[in-house]
């Protein structure tokens, strides 16, 4: 396992997938190290994609103390191809996620959301599952954990009817989209990507969020920073995205490492 600068402490990772099959070799190690002492990490939120991943996080949250979960559906799981749910979504979907989300261990529903990246997405479907679970997101009063990726357009609209409250993920788009969802009070995270040469998109991005919406995020086993690009991400990592936006900010790392933990507590209402 490459060893992350652990130089700030007190890391809250808004957004995890530890149930990905890049940790099915060291999962169990990984995670109680991560929840040891001698770890920079203090919370995950583990971000769910379908009905097994629920049940992955509510067991992980059960385990550890400091361990959260969402429940939900990505939107990547119809696609036609490779889809999980590519044949139909399971009979009754909507009332499982109600039934899972009352865990006390359940703080957000997600990940949720449009994906227009890969040929062959069926907008309308995509559309359908992201408004059923933003509906059931406020009946249980609870924030959202939102993937938006090619389908800005789509997705402000679906913001502007809605109103959720909760975050953006992995957020990589442009400043002025991202004035648009903080006017709607939304959070946006920021993962490893903030950190790549190319990503100036993102680092105007960075410019206009004040810092009480800012969350700090994996995606891991994605999106790990340089030095490390190409390997297995995981939430120690976080230390180099808060470099980087000391770098672009001025403020100190360890700063906006707390600032981003009470904000992640307070969204998630930890």
């Amino acid at each position: 396992m490459p060893q992350a600068d652990c130089t700030v402490r007190g890391i809250f990772d808004s957004h995890c997938h530890y149930d990905d099959a890049a940790f099915d070799s060291d999962r169990d190690s990984l995670l109680d190290h991560l929840f040891s002492g001698d770890s920079s990490v203090e919370y995950l939120m583990h971000a769910c994609t379908d009905l097994d991943s629920a049940e992955f996080g509510l067991h992980m949250a059960e385990r550890f103390e400091r361990y959260y979960t969402s429940v939900g559906i990505h939107p990547e799981t119809l696609d036609k191809e490779y889809g999980k749910y590519a044949d139909g979504l399971p009979a009754g979907y909507i009332e499982r996620l109600r039934e899972l989300a009352l865990h006390p261990k359940v703080k957000a529903i997600g990940e949720i959301g449009l994906d227009h990246h890969y040929e062959g997405y069926d907008s309308e479907a995509q559309r359908e599952l992201f408004e059923a679970q933003l509906v059931l997101a406020k009946q249980l009063d609870l924030p959202v954990i939102m993937h938006c990726r090619d389908a800005t357009e789509d997705f402000l609209r679906l913001m502007e009817k809605h109103r959720p409250r909760g975050v953006v993920h992995c957020f990589s788009g442009s400043a002025e989209t991202a004035e648009q969802l903080l006017k709607l009070g939304l959070y946006i995270g920021f993962t490893g990507a903030l950190t790549f040469k190319n990503a100036k998109k993102a680092k105007r991005a960075f410019g206009v969020v004040p810092t009480d919406r800012l969350l700090f995020e994996t995606d891991c086993p994605y999106m790990a920073p340089p030095p490390f690009r190409g390997k297995r991400c995981y939430s120690e990592m976080i230390a180099y995205v808060a470099a980087e936006g000391e770098r672009l900010s001025g403020i100190p790392a360890q700063q906006l490492t707390d600032i981003t933990n009470m904000n992640a507590k307070k969204l998630f209402g930890i």
